[in-house]
């Protein structure tokens, strides 16, 4: 494998923003609009606390600002009614203070509209686009798209997921989901592949996946890497999540050597610091 991996497209569209991701990573703040996060456990569910970490990242050189209204894994039931009360207002509230792009992160595609006409920009679902609405409603809106690999489906646990080629796997999942979104009218640059760390894969698997980040990147789309603080760099570790900061550094690093060109990260401050001095030694070579 030719390192560092060529990236094609080299750009990323992001609402009216466009990004040349030829050596240079583009950095996600996360803000989660959820009492049980893995990793803050609501530090910033209160409104005004939200508001400031908000300023927070983009102060510390976010490129875009993800809002989700539910976590991922297993937890108490929230609703459609609930998503849109947690996740709307926060989305308008942005729009209203930045001008940076905003990503919604839902799997249901009335959330995601909501979200687009209070002024998102992006449809991030880790679903694998579930909802059968959901690649429709983004291409109305002229929306940016993640798809994100799951074995099974949010919030469901999969403690001991087995696969006969988890590499293989998630590129051939990844590959039609991104057609998928093709053949809905989303431009190429828009399209975004996660091969979801942590979602259905142990921490062995998440780590090789990790590792084999060019197979994604040579299925020609922005390839978002998803690894802040995720379980199987504490677990490796053998820290705490809260101390995965370091393990978090050096996935961001390698990720973006192998052609990974989105960071979603807690640390927007390091993030950003990663993102360009790995853009800056890539164009050196």
């Amino acid at each position: 494998m030719p390192l560092p991996v060529t990236v094609r497209p080299a750009e990323l569209w992001l609402g009216d923003h466009r990004f040349d991701i030829t050596h240079r990573a583009v950095v996600m703040g996360i803000l989660n609009r959820t009492p049980d996060s893995f990793y803050d456990r609501g530090s910033y569910w209160d409104f005004d606390a939200f508001l400031a970490k908000a300023e927070g990242l983009v102060a510390d050189g976010a490129d875009f600002l993800d809002v989700g209204g539910v976590k991922a894994g297993p937890g108490d039931f929230v609703s459609e009614q609930e998503e849109l009360d947690r996740v709307v207002p926060a989305v308008e509230a942005l729009r209203a203070r930045f001008d940076v792009p905003l990503s919604v992160d839902t799997w249901r595609a009335s959330v995601a509209a909501a979200s687009f006409a209070a002024g998102a920009v992006v449809g991030n679902d880790i679903s694998g686009f579930g909802d059968p609405a959901y690649l429709a409603v983004c291409a109305a809106a002229g929306a940016s798209v993640v798809a994100t690999h799951i074995r099974l489906q949010p919030r469901v646990p999969d403690p001991e997921p087995v696969y006969d080629d988890v590499v293989q796997a998630v590129c051939d999942f990844l590959a039609e989901r991104a057609e998928m979104a093709l053949a809905a009218g989303i431009p190429r640059p828009r399209v975004m592949i996660d091969a979801g760390l942590d979602l259905g894969k142990t921490e062995e698997q998440s780590a090789l996946l990790l590792r084999t980040s060019h197979r994604l990147a040579e299925l020609g789309f922005p390839v978002f890497l998803s690894a802040s603080n995720k379980r199987f760099l504490w677990k490796l570790l053998d820290v705490d999540v809260q101390s995965a900061g370091t393990g978090t550094m050096a996935a961001h690093a390698l990720g973006i050597v192998l052609g990974c060109r989105v960071l979603r990260s807690h640390d927007v401050r390091n993030g950003r610091r990663i993102a360009d001095a790995v853009a800056d030694l890539l164009a050196a070579a």
